[in-house]
């Protein structure tokens, strides 16, 4: 993965993550201050539009590593961080159509589950992509010795020749 790829998902998923949390927050927790009001704070109908741009940010950003970094993950030539890395390609999708779906949906209570599963979805990628993160980072770190000394030994293994 390049440097553009690893910060375009790095950056995109962070954006979303945050304006969705901080979302969640402002629509569930503090409540109305006037009881007629239609939403929990003021900022909650920019803070919506700020989740919504940044949405295909990572859309966008998951599909620019799909061929060469998911894909080869999933056909299994790589085994470090599989299973962290196959809980976050397996939710993307629903949680990328239950976003779509909440803007295109009427119903009261298709609303409410949309809404729900789209929020459960989110934590589930954010933190299994942290946990992608975190495993992958053990498993270079773990490498890095071996890494150095393979690296050592070609080089003497060229000067002998």
């Amino acid at each position: 993965m390049t440097p553009f790829e690893r910060w375009s998902v790095w950056l995109a998923s962070g954006l979303t993550t945050l304006t969705g949390l901080v979302y969640a927050w402002m629509k569930y927790v503090p409540g109305p201050a006037d009881p007629w009001a239609v939403v929990g704070h003021p900022w909650q109908p920019a803070v919506l539009k700020l989740h919504i741009l940044t949405a295909p940010y990572l859309v966008f950003a998951v599909g620019l590593i799909a061929l060469r970094h998911v894909w080869p993950h999933v056909r299994g030539i790589t085994r470090t961080g599989r299973r962290s890395g196959m809980t976050v390609v397996l939710v993307v999708l629903p949680m990328v159509l239950t976003g779509y779906l909440i803007q295109a949906v009427t119903g009261e209570g298709w609303l409410l589950a949309l809404g729900y599963g789209h929020f459960a979805l989110g934590v589930v990628y954010a933190v299994g992509l942290a946990l992608h993160r975190l495993m992958v980072g053990r498993a270079v770190a773990k490498a890095t010795p071996r890494r150095e000394r393979r690296r050592a030994d070609r080089r003497a293994d060229a000067e002998r020749v």
